[in-house]
């Protein structure tokens, strides 16, 4: 129930929906506070009907959503991660989309950045896939933009300051 989680957690009472949290860190009080029940992880994926993932990537978190988790959300269940790929299981997500125990998946983030083509998670059934847009703010589209300005006007003046060369590409 960091800051990304409780505003997640702000929408989904927003819908009406009844907003439970797992963390092995998360307090009863925290989880209030922030207008979740806290529960135990097993419960907070057999008795969901969204599970949204938001937890920072470490060695102790990596593959903390694997078939166990998956199976229990069930066929009806979605599961959502916008943090960060290896939070999930990727081979065990695509086996429970592609056999139908698990029922969808919206992703932002990959084990693999971005999807190559081909990709196995390009193919499996009932998902939505963006291509990781979590840096989308003013900040960086300032930084994307500007950049790109400096290198057309230094292109121009026959300059160029960013060069791909054959490894790049």
């Amino acid at each position: 129930m960091g800051k990304i989680g409780t505003r997640i957690a702000a929408y989904g009472r927003a819908f009406g929906m009844d907003v439970v949290a797992w963390n092995p860190n998360l307090t009863g009080e925290t989880a209030s506070q922030a207008g979740a029940t806290k529960v135990d992880k097993d419960a907070l994926f057999r008795d969901s009907d969204v599970v949204s993932v938001h937890v920072r990537l470490s060695e102790r978190s990596r593959g903390v959503v694997g078939e166990d988790e998956l199976r229990l959300l069930g066929p009806t269940g979605i599961l959502v991660n916008t943090s960060r790929g290896p939070l999930v299981d990727e081979d065990a997500l695509v086996r429970g989309l592609n056999d139908g125990w698990l029922g969808g998946a919206a992703l932002d983030v990959y084990d693999v950045e971005p999807l190559p083509a081909g990709h196995r998670l390009l193919s499996a059934p009932r998902t939505v896939l963006t291509p990781h847009l979590g840096y989308v703010t003013e900040q960086s589209y300032r930084q994307f933009y500007g950049g790109a300005f400096e290198d057309v006007l230094a292109w121009l003046k026959g300059s160029p300051i960013r060069l791909l060369t054959a490894s790049d590409r």
